[in-house]
Formats: structure tokens, sequence, C-alpha cells
């Protein structure tokens, strides 16, 4: 049984940097995909950025060279670092995982993550 806690979420002027972090909890799986997704209101949950077990990133579009997925050297806990944030980054902000290794065209569909955290809020203002 996985638990995800996010945190990081706060405010920033545009161009600023925040850290966002996932810890996990009740990890016993080898094999673990993770991901960030986040919703804007009124706005479907996108995927953002992935990793898998081997280490290798997705990232959405809209967020490439800018954010950077990572994993700590336990494993536990996952990051999100977010440069040069922009107000259409404004969104909860969720923490994603599934227990199984899983083709890289599939990781940012929402629809296949098992654990879901609660979501932290992220402000971008202009």
């Amino acid at each position: 049984h996985v638990q995800l806690v996010e945190s990081g979420g706060g405010s920033v002027r545009a161009g600023g940097s925040l850290r966002l972090s996932c810890a996990a909890s009740g990890y016993t799986y080898s094999c673990l995909s993770m991901g960030w997704f986040r919703q804007a209101p009124g706005k479907e949950r996108e995927g953002v950025a992935t990793i898998d077990s081997d280490g290798s990133t997705t990232y959405a579009d809209s967020v490439k060279g800018r954010f950077t997925i990572s994993r700590d050297n336990a494993r536990v806990t996952l990051i999100l670092q977010m440069n040069n944030l922009k107000p259409e980054d404004t969104a909860s902000y969720y923490c994603a995982a599934v227990p199984t290794a899983l083709p890289w065209y599939f990781l940012l569909r929402r629809d296949i993550y098992e654990y879901w955290g609660q979501g932290t809020q992220v402000t971008v203002s202009s």
C-alpha cells in the first residue's frame, strides 16, 4: 500500500522557481512509475512530468526546458523542480504512482495511475 503526500507549493512571481516534493510511504515495490499532474480550475487534470523505475523521464511540451523531475537516493521522494514559472502554471499539483513498469508513452495519462496524493497549490502571479 502506497501513500503519497505533496509539499512545497506556494505563491511566486512570474519567472520565479518552486521545488515540489512528494513523500512516498508504504513503498514495497521494486518497480514504481511516478508522475506529477496538475489541474487548474475548470480544466482537466493534465500530465506534467513522469519518471519510471529506470529513471527515464517524460515531460509535457508546455514545461520542457523549465521543469525537472527526479527521485532521491532512497527512491522514496519524488521531486519537481520548477523554474521560470509562468501564470499559466497556476494549478493544484498532484503526485501519482503506479507499481508497474509501463511504456513511456502511457505515463502522462492520468488513468493509468493507482495512487494519488492530495495535491499542493502553486500560484504564479504576473
